[in-house]
C-alpha cells in the first residue's frame, strides 16, 4: 500500500467512524423518543419529526447506491451521454414520490398508527395474506439490492487500498450494521443527511478533476469523437469491443424503472410517514429535486468524460472505471473526499433497507400473526431486543451471500427496484387513489407483476427491446383493475374513515 493509498485510507476510516459515532449518539437521543412515543413510534419511524432538509436528504441518500456512484457512471463510460439521459428521469423522483404519495400517505398512517407500508396494507385491504406476501418479497428483493451495496462497499475499500475484497466487505459490513442496529432510524436520518452533503461534494470534485486531467471539454470531446463516435448521441459507443444501438423501447424502459416506477418503491414511501408538517414535506420537495439533479447529471455526466483517462486495454469491470480515475488523477485529499460519497450512498442506501426489512419482520410478521396473542407487557419486553437481532441477523445473511459477488453492481440493483416496484406499485397507488381496490385485486396484481418480471428477467426475452418491468407493471395493472371491476366492491366504512 503506498503512500496516497495510505491517507485515502485514514481519511475513509475517519468517515466511517464518524458515522459510527453519529449512530451511537443518536441511539442516546432516541431513548427520549422512545419515552415519548414508544419504541416502534422511535426506533421504525424517528416519532415523525423529521424537517425538510433532513427529508430530502434521507430520501435522495435511500435511492442512490453503489450503482448511481460506481455501476452507472462506469458504463456512461462506454455508453456515452446515453447513460446520462438514463439517468436524467431520476430528478424529479423525490418531487414526485412526496407529490403522489406524501401528503395522503403521512395523514393516513398518523391516523392508523403505521410505521411501514405494510401497516398500511393491512389497515387498507385487511388481509392477511397481503400482508404476508409484501412482507416475503419486501425481504427478500431489499436483500437482493442489500447484497449489490455491500458489494459496491466492498469493492471500493479493495481498489483504494488493495486489501483482499473479504476484508473490505467486513470493514464497510461491520460499520453499516452495527450503528442501523444501535441507532434505529434517528440513526438513519441523521446520516443519511451527512451522507448526502458528502455525496454533492463527491460529485463537485470528480467533475473539476476529471476536466482538468483531460485538458478541458474541447479536448475531451475531441478525443471521444475519434475514439467512441457516438459517444454524445443516443447510441452506445465502442467500447471493451461493443458497438450495439441502445433501443428506444429499453431507454424509455430504464424512465419507467428509475422514474415513475419509484412510487412503488417502499424504501421511499416510508418516508412520507416520517416528516413533520406539510411546511417540511413542501421544502423537501425542493431540495430532494436539487440534490438529485446535481448528483445524476453529474456523476453520469462525468463518467461520459472518463475514457480518454482509462488505460489503452480497458478495465475488467465498469464498476473500477470510477476508482481508477480517482486513484489517478486525483490528489490524496480529494480522493479520500470523493470515496466516501459512494461509500456515503452505499451505506445509506443498505442503513434505510436495513431498517426496513426489520421493521416489517418484527412489526408486520411477528407482532401482528406470530404472537398476537401475548400480553402487552411480555411483547414489551421483547420487542427492543428482538428488533436489534432482526437487524444484526439480516446484516449478516447479506454479508455472507456478498462473499462471492456477480460482475456488474448496476443489474443487481435494478433487478432489486424491479421486483420491488412489481410488488408495490399497484398496492400502493391503487389503494390511496381508488376506493374499489380491495384484497383480491392486491394479491391478483402482486402475483401478476411479480411472476411476469421474473419471467421475461430469466428467458431474456424483450419484445421491442422493451424491459420487463413495463411489462409486469401493465399487466400487475390490469390484474389490479380487471379484479376490481370483476369483484366490484367498496371499502367498509370503518376503513373508508381511515384511508380516504
Amino acid at each position: 500500500m503506498n503512500e496516497k493509498q495510505m491517507t485515502i485510507l485514514a481519511l475513509l476510516a475517519a468517515y466511517l467512524i464518524i458515522n459510527m459515532a453519529l449512530g451511537i449518539f443518536m441511539s442516546r437521543s432516541a431513548a427520549k423518543e422512545t419515552k415519548k412515543h414508544g419504541f416502534l413510534q422511535s426506533y421504525f419511524i424517528g416519532g415523525r419529526t423529521m424537517g425538510g432538509l433532513v427529508l430530502a436528504m434521507t430520501l435522495v441518500a435511500t435511492y442512490t447506491s453503489a450503482s448511481s456512484f460506481l455501476g452507472g457512471p462506469g458504463l456512461a463510460a462506454s455508453w456515452g451521454l446515453t447513460q446520462s439521459w438514463v439517468a436524467a428521469i431520476q430528478i424529479g423522483t423525490a418531487f414526485l414520490t412526496l407529490g403522489v404519495v406524501g401528503k395522503k400517505f403521512a395523514l393516513i398512517s398518523r391516523r392508523i398508527d403505521a410505521v411501514t407500508v405494510t401497516d398500511y396494507f393491512k389497515a387498507r385491504y385487511g388481509s392477511p395474506l397481503v400482508v404476508a406476501l409484501c412482507g416475503i418479497f419486501l425481504v427478500i428483493f431489499f436483500i437482493t439490492q442489500m447484497i449489490a451495496q455491500f458489494i459496491g462497499g466492498a469493492t471500493l475499500i479493495q481498489t483504494v487500498t488493495g486489501l483482499p475484497y473479504w476484508v473490505g466487505l467486513i470493514i464497510f459490513g461491520a460499520i453499516v450494521i452495527l450503528y442501523t442496529s444501535i441507532g434505529g432510524f434517528k440513526a438513519v436520518v441523521i446520516t443519511d443527511t451527512f451522507q448526502g452533503i458528502i455525496m454533492t461534494i463527491g460529485t463537485f470534485l470528480l467533475l473539476f478533476f476529471v476536466l482538468r486531467a483531460g485538458g478541458g471539454m474541447g479536448e475531451i470531446a475531441e478525443t471521444l469523437n475519434n475514439t467512441n463516435p457516438g459517444w454524445s448521441l443516443m447510441g452506445m459507443g465502442e467500447y471493451s469491443g461493443g458497438n450495439t444501438a441502445l433501443a428506444p423501447g429499453y431507454l424509455i424502459s430504464f424512465w419507467v424503472l428509475v422514474g415513475i416506477g419509484v412510487l412503488g418503491l417502499p424504501q421511499t414511501a416510508v418516508r412520507a410517514m416520517g416528516f413533520k408538517d406539510t411546511a417540511s414535506m413542501h421544502r423537501a420537495m425542493l431540495y430532494g429535486t436539487i440534490v438529485v439533479g446535481i448528483l445524476m447529471i453529474g456523476m453520469h455526466f462525468a463518467g461520459a468524460l472518463t475514457l480518454p483517462l482509462l488505460p489503452e486495454g480497458g478495465l475488467a469491470s465498469t464498476d473500477q472505471v470510477i476508482p481508477y480515475v480517482v486513484l489517478e488523477y486525483m490528489p490524496s485529499w480529494a480522493a479520500g473526499l470523493f470515496l466516501a460519497a459512494p461509500l456515503a450512498a452505499v451505506m445509506s442506501t443498505v442503513s434505510s433497507l436495513l431498517i426496513l426489512a426489520s421493521a416489517t419482520i418484527i412489526k408486520d410478521l411477528w407482532l401482528s400473526y406470530l404472537v398476537k396473542d401475548r400480553s402487552k407487557k411480555e411483547l414489551e419486553q421483547k420487542i427492543s431486543r428482538n428488533s436489534f437481532a432482526i437487524t444484526l441477523l439480516i446484516g449478516v445473511v447479506v454479508f455472507l451471500l456478498s462473499l462471492n459477488p456477480p460482475d456488474i453492481i448496476v443489474w443487481i440493483n435494478l433487478f432489486a427496484f424491479g421486483g420491488l416496484e412489481s410488488t408495490f406499485f399497484w398496492p400502493l397507488i391503487g389503494g390511496l387513489y381508488w376506493k374499489k381496490g380491495n384484497a383480491k385485486c392486491c394479491i391478483a396484481s402482486i402475483l401478476v407483476g411479480v411472476a411476469t418480471f421474473v419471467f421475461f428477467n430469466q428467458v431474456k426475452i424483450a419484445p421491442f427491446h422493451i424491459h420487463e418491468i413495463v411489462i409486469a407493471l401493465l399487466l400487475g395493472g390490469a390484474a389490479y383493475f380487471i379484479t376490481g371491476f370483476i369483484t366490484n366492491t367498496t371499502p367498509d366504512q370503518e376503513t373508508m374513515e381511515q384511508c380516504f
